[in-house]
C-alpha cells in the first residue's frame, strides 16, 4: 500500500492506483495523512468538509465517509488503518508508506551536502527528490485550513528543492542546462525572485549577456504590476554586476558570490 499527495492523492496497492470514492472520502484521507499519526478530531473533519456552511446532520455525514475510507483500505490489505481515538479518528500506516516522508527524510541531506560543497551527489538527491511531485499538492482538494496548510508547506519545500537544484547544477558549471528548465519555472512561479535571478546568472555565464539583462527587466515589469515592489537586492546587484562587466567576457561567478 502507498499513499501519494505530492500531487492529486493516490492510494495504490500491487496492482496500481485504486478508486478512492466520493470526493469527501479522499478529503477525509487527506486531512489524516496531513495529520498521520496525530489524532483528527470530528470537528475539525466537519470545518474541512464544508469550510463554509456545514449541514444540520454534518458529523453524521462524517461517520459515513470515515466507514467507507475504513471498508476500502482493508479491503486493500491495511489492517486497522483508521482507529477510533476521542475526539475522533487517527491513521496509522508506516512512514515509508507516504511520499512526503521520503522527502522528509531526503532534504535535510541535500541540504548537508550543499554547505558542504558536495554539488554533485547533492544534484543528483535533489533530482530524486524533485521528481517526486506529480503536480499541485492535493490538486482538487484545497479547501479546508487543515488540507490548505499542509499544501502550503510542501509547495514551499518544492520551491526549495527546485531553487537547490538549479544551484547545485550552476555550482557544476552546467549553465546552459538549467535555461529551460528556469525559464519554466518561472512561468509557474511568476514572483519567485531567486528563479530570476538563477536565470540571469546562467545567461551571463554563458555569453548572454543582453537576455540577462532582459530576465532582470522582466521580473521588474512583474513585481511592479503584481505587487507594486522594486526587484530586491540579489537582483539589483546582479544587473548592476553585469552591466559593469559587460565588455569582459562571460564570468564564472557563484550562485552566492552574485548574491553578495
Amino acid at each position: 500500500m502507498r499513499y501519494e499527495v505530492l500531487g492529486p492523492l493516490r492510494v495504490s496497492d500491487a496492482d496500481g492506483p485504486v478508486a478512492i470514492g466520493s470526493r469527501k472520502t479522499e478529503t477525509v484521507l487527506a486531512v489524516l495523512l496531513a495529520r498521520m499519526g496525530q489524532v483528527v478530531s470530528v470537528d475539525d473533519l466537519v470545518c474541512e468538509l464544508w469550510p463554509a456552511d456545514p449541514p444540520q446532520r454534518a458529523r453524521d455525514a462524517v461517520y459515513v465517509y470515515v466507514s467507507q475510507l475504513r471498508k476500502l483500505l482493508t479491503r486493500l490489505g491495511e489492517p486497522d488503518p483508521v482507529i477510533t481515538r476521542a475526539p475522533g479518528y487517527v491513521l496509522w500506516t508506516p512512514p515509508q508508506a507516504v511520499d512526503f516522508q521520503a522527502l522528509q527524510e531526503q532534504l535535510p541531506t541535500a541540504r548537508a551536502m550543499m554547505r558542504e560543497r558536495r554539488y554533485e551527489e547533492a544534484c543528483d538527491l535533489l533530482e530524486k527528490i524533485v521528481a517526486l511531485w506529480r503536480g499541485p499538492v492535493l490538486a482538487g482538494l484545497q479547501a479546508g485550513p487543515v488540507v490548505n496548510t499542509f499544501a502550503a508547506w510542501l509547495q514551499e519545500l518544492q520551491l526549495e528543492c527546485s531553487e537547490l537544484l538549479v544551484e547545485s547544477k550552476l555550482m557544476l558549471s552546467r549553465d546552459r542546462e538549467v535555461v529551460s528548465q528556469l525559464r519554466c519555472l518561472i512561468r509557474e512561479h511568476p514572483l519567485q525572485e531567486s528563479f530570476y535571478a538563477q536565470l540571469m546568472l546562467a545567461l551571463w555565464r554563458s555569453g548572454r549577456q543582453a537576455e540577462a539583462l532582459g530576465v532582470y527587466h522582466s521580473a521588474r515589469d512583474t513585481l511592479n504590476r503584481e505587487l507594486g515592489l522594486e526587484p530586491g537586492c540579489w537582483l539589483r546587484n546582479l544587473q548592476r554586476t553585469i552591466l559593469e562587466v559587460r565588455g569582459e567576457g562571460p564570468a564564472r561567478r557563484t550562485p552566492a558570490a552574485a548574491r553578495a
